[in-house]
């Protein structure tokens, strides 16, 4: 029996008015230089304007929207290596309850300052021998509080599928036609919501999801038909797409409605960097370049029509930006 999808058009259409009077209706930017190089027109969604400097801040807003009086008193725990926990904390302060983030010791230091500045507490972990869910529910159950996913939670899958209904109505403001979609993809989040979104009203466009080498979970398990995991030495410097698999919610969505998944280097991605600092005067940071990245390297199938870009977040330690964005390995 097929699974019942987590979310629908109608769950991300009620989510865009949950978080209007919170959130950036971000920029769908075009560069004519990019233009050029790839013959065609492609359009860049640039969720680095988001509230914390990527997309996250829709899918936490619209979760702790819903909770009620106890539940706020409560507060939430969420884990993430920094953009979620950044979104949740950055939501909980709008409405006044407290966070509990749980992230990893080797986290960029501006994501873990950033965090601490939006008022949350910060329980740290090692990523290669602690699991961060354990800690987050150990910590949730003991405090009452309410556990907040950083993809597997239809509300918040809903949250960031918003991403998707701004890209069809600012494709048609520019009088695109688009053929395609890349997104960025870690746990699955943002590319479940935007193919919901979009095949909803527009079946035609085809949607990729981008992984870096080595973290290409999402990939593979399209491929294989069932949810693959990394392997533990797996090493890639997109923090921020370093989920151990694809989500239980999130997978069947991305499976039923992608066209598939791309994967590209690090050295893809600094390159892309540099390309979006010198050429699109954008800040990017690693896992926010992959899509990028593979448009750059022509790793989507041809395509007419105008592309889309999702360049996810803005989050990269500037130690490290300087070192790439200067041409050397981070």
């Amino acid at each position: 029996m097929d699974q019942k999808p987590a979310i629908t058009i109608h769950d991300i259409i009620d989510a865009a008015r949950i978080i209007a009077p919170a959130a950036v209706r971000t920029p769908l930017l075009e560069n004519h230089a990019l233009n050029d190089r790839l013959g065609r027109r492609v359009l860049i969604k640039f969720e680095g304007a988001q509230h914390t400097g990527s997309f996250k801040f829709r899918g936490a807003y619209n979760r702790l929207a819903r909770l009620d009086a106890q539940q706020r008193a409560a507060g939430v725990v969420a884990w993430s290596s920094g953009n979620h926990a950044q979104g949740v904390a950055a939501a909980a302060q709008l409405l006044a309850l407290p966070a509990t983030i749980v992230m990893p010791s080797d986290a960029p230091a501006i994501k873990l300052a950033n965090n601490r500045a939006l008022g949350a507490e910060i329980v740290t972990y090692d990523r290669h021998s602690e699991s961060r869910e354990e800690i987050a529910t150990a910590l949730a159950h003991s405090r009452g509080a309410t556990l907040v996913p950083s993809f597997d939670d239809p509300f918040v899958i809903a949250g960031q599928g918003t991403a998707g209904l701004e890209i069809l109505d600012q494709a048609a403001e520019a009088g695109a036609i688009i053929g395609q979609i890349l997104v960025c993809c870690g746990g699955g989040g943002l590319t479940a919501g935007i193919a919901t979104a979009v095949k909803a009203r527009a079946p035609e466009i085809a949607l990729y999801a981008v992984e870096p080498a080595g973290f290409d979970d999402t990939a593979r398990s399209l491929a294989s038909g069932v949810r693959e995991n990394i392997a533990p030495d797996a090493r890639s410097i997109c923090d921020a797409l370093m989920a151990p698999s694809p989500g239980a919610m999130t997978f069947p969505i991305n499976q039923a409605l992608l066209s598939g998944g791309l994967v590209v280097s690090d050295d893809q991605v600094r390159d892309a960097m540099r390309f979006a600092f010198s050429t699109l005067k954008l800040v990017v940071e690693p896992g926010g370049a992959v899509a990028l990245a593979a448009v750059l390297n022509g790793l989507a199938p041809p395509c007419g029509d105008a592309s889309v870009v999702v360049l996810s977040g803005s989050n990269v330690d500037p130690a490290a930006y300087a070192a790439i964005v200067g041409g050397a390995a981070a």
